[in-house]
């Protein structure tokens, strides 16, 4: 199975679980606490619609539909086995034809026209004739062409004040809320941003928006109140959330999942006598980690890339116990040099012959690609699972993991805390850190040499001199970002390998964003001409060019092209051959010489070099800084034209925040 049908595998495996989570849900959760003003009355005003007491004004007049109610809850659930992936039928060639005269209409490009199809589905045309705004689900479609748009289908009957447009503009900014890192936001500031988009009553467009279902609200007591504080006299104050289906339901799902795992009592997979037999054969940081994973359903593991060997270290210790025992990677690419730790011969017991290790991907154990499959009742047929690159775990793939845990087994969340999160809505490593719920074991053992030192400064707010004999570490100062792509090219076609012997296939290049004269368009199309020139004749690739795939949004796979033919772009990433066909080539194939950070996380190479030209400095964060410069191995050179706000982010500016509700919902 292909990258990509292991992508589409999950997908719909989640699809499968949110519609099981819509069964259960409830409406509005409570909390026990107190609101006040305008939070109150529209909690007020969404129950009374949600009892049937009080009916939604239409758009033009009238009552509107129902909203939807919630089903009875079902028997608990479980995942169910994974069958062969199929690939999404394209819209059909009629309905792309009916949908673009109904963009052609309202002045908007027919090159839409398959996207608003598979979007709004059956009768697209006449869903989006009927409500213009409905272009907004479009992706890159903004609120003002939308608006565009439905002036020139609707023309008089267009008003600032339709519900529709409310409805839309809402959904719009949870949507982009989403891809920002947010489950859900507080209505407060979703009223804000609604007014900022010209909604003239925010107050109203919300209430419309969760009574039409597309939308769902929470109130959530915060801990504010003093320890003895008398709970009867002092209510906890309470904050009013609104989210997204898919992303409350599976926040709400993670969290019951790792209640099970926490209230549950772990296999019998080895005496107390056995685990600690393993824990003292061991050293340091791995000893604890073996401990608390005999005892807990669920254990955080912390630690920059030299912890990694501590996982290793557990993976085979539990191995030999009898444990059925795997470990998952977020990207594929970190598969070889794992492999490469369960066999290093400073490991205790280590194989004199490596054998096949119990390595899977994420996505691949979720598709039932890669992993031990699944049992009769459809969990993941395993006792322990540890999840390395945790921080990447966004809030719908975490839940997905999580329910398709056997009861009794074990879960390991191993990865960096100080690394960029995850590019899906969610913090879901972060939360569980700040929970505290459950045992928490911090390695000790250092990154080693000058890479490793700086790195570890970078983490906690300081930017030093490292002493590098070796040339680890370079800096080369530019004046503009002109500058700095001409040296990115030189350093890696030239002065690396000649000077370290790194060739120029082992050297990276990470720069903060994809525009701007020194993004990773500009340095690909620069790093192409000198590496691998060609006439692109299949949609800008040649053979032989490095490019990052992407099957699902978010996720980054490296690679080179092999050939182009009538099937597709040909790509090989991480040793599997994957086929693109020719109309999605555009989407999820990009020139891969240079990546930016989030593409990055989860792999490593010899030589990095990271470009910071002068129109960066805005973007960059101790996260960023810290996830770019740990990309490198053996060498680092950084291309610096920001001046003193390197110091500044490094010093000054932490992660950027993301509203969650998973810690108040483990709290409960």
């Amino acid at each position: 199975m292909s990258a990509a049908e292991a992508e589409l595998a999950a997908q719909r495996v989640e699809r499968e679980r949110i519609e099981r989570r819509k069964a259960e849900r409830k409406g509005p959760i409570e909390a026990g606490g107190k609101l006040s003003g305008k939070a109150a009355d529209l909690l007020a005003a969404v129950r009374a619609v949600e009892s049937g007491e009080k009916p939604v004004p239409g758009t033009f007049g009238g009552q509107a539909p129902s909203p939807r109610r919630p089903a009875a809850p079902e028997p608990v659930r479980r995942p169910q086995p994974v069958a062969p992936p199929v690939a999404p039928a394209a819209p059909a060639a009629e309905a792309v034809a009916a949908v673009q005269a109904v963009l052609a209409g309202g002045g908007a490009p027919d090159s839409l026209a398959p996207q608003v199809a598979e979007a709004l589905g059956e009768g697209a045309d006449a869903r989006l004739r009927a409500d213009p705004w409905q272009l907004l689900r479009v992706a890159g479609v903004r609120p003002e062409q939308a608006d565009g748009f439905a002036r020139a289908l609707l023309g008089a009957e267009c008003r600032p004040d339709d519900e529709r447009r409310a409805r839309a503009v809402t959904v719009w900014l949870l949507e982009q809320a989403a891809l920002a890192g947010h489950t859900a936001l507080e209505a407060p500031a979703l009223e804000a941003a609604l007014a900022q988009r010209s909604v003239p009553d925010p107050d109203a467009a919300l209430r419309s928006t969760i009574a039409e279902g597309e939308a769902l609200v929470f109130e959530d007591a915060l801990e504010t109140a003093a320890p003895d504080a008398d709970e009867e006299d002092d209510e906890r104050p309470v904050r009013l959330m609104i989210g997204l289906e898919r992303y409350a339901l599976a926040e709400e799902s993670l969290a019951d999942g790792l209640a099970r795992l926490l209230d549950s009592v772990p296999k019998e997979d080895g005496s107390a006598a056995d685990w600690e037999r393993e824990a003292g054969s061991a050293h340091g940081c791995a000893a604890e980690l073996i401990r608390a994973v005999a005892g807990h359903g669920l254990v955080l593991h912390t630690g920059g890339e030299a912890s990694r060997a501590e996982s290793a270290t557990l993976l085979q210790a539990a191995q030999r116990l009898g444990v059925r025992a795997w470990a998952a990677l977020h990207s594929p690419a970190g598969r070889r040099p794992f492999a490469a730790l369960l066999s290093r011969p400073g490991l205790p017991d280590a194989p004199a012959e490596p054998t096949r290790p119990a390595l899977a991907t994420v996505a691949g154990l979720l598709s039932g690609a890669e992993g031990p499959g699944r049992d009769a009742d459809g969990a993941l047929d395993l006792d322990l699972l540890i999840v390395l690159d945790a921080p990447q775990l966004d809030v719908e793939t975490a839940a997905l993991l999580v329910e398709s845990l056997p009861d009794g087994a074990r879960l390991v969340l191993s990865g960096d805390p100080g690394v960029l999160g995850s590019a899906g809505p969610g913090r879901v490593f972060a939360d569980l850190l700040t929970a505290r719920v459950c045992p928490q074991i911090a390695s000790r053992t250092p990154d080693p040499g000058p890479i490793g030192e700086l790195v570890s400064a970078i983490g906690v707010g300081e930017l030093p001199q490292v002493d590098a004999p070796g040339n680890e570490v370079v800096i080369v100062p530019v004046r503009n970002a002109g500058e700095a792509v001409h040296r990115t090219v030189q350093l890696v076609a030239d002065s690396v390998p000649r000077a370290l012997g790194i060739p120029a296939e082992e050297t990276q290049v990470i720069t903060p964003g994809h525009g701007g004269a020194a993004g990773t368009r500009a340095l690909n199309a620069a790093l192409k001409e000198r590496l691998n020139p060609g006439p692109g004749r299949f949609g800008g690739f040649d053979p032989g060019d490095r490019i990052a795939y992407s099957p699902a949004p978010g996720r980054t796979l490296p690679g080179r092209v092999v050939k182009a033919d009538a099937e597709g772009l040909h790509l090989e990433c991480s040793g599997a051959p994957v086929v693109v066909p020719k109309e999605r080539v555009g989407q999820c194939v990009r020139h891969g010489w240079a990546l930016t950070a989030h593409q990055a996380v989860g792999q490593q190479w010899r030589a990095v070099v990271v470009v910071l030209p002068g129109d960066a400095a805005q973007a960059l964060t101790r996260p960023w800084v810290y996830t770019a410069f740990g990309r490198a191995v053996g060498h680092l050179s950084v291309v610096h034209g920001v001046e003193q706000a390197l110091p500044r982010a490094v010093a000054e500016v932490p992660a950027r925040p993301r509203t969650t509700r998973l810690p108040v919902l483990l709290r409960r």
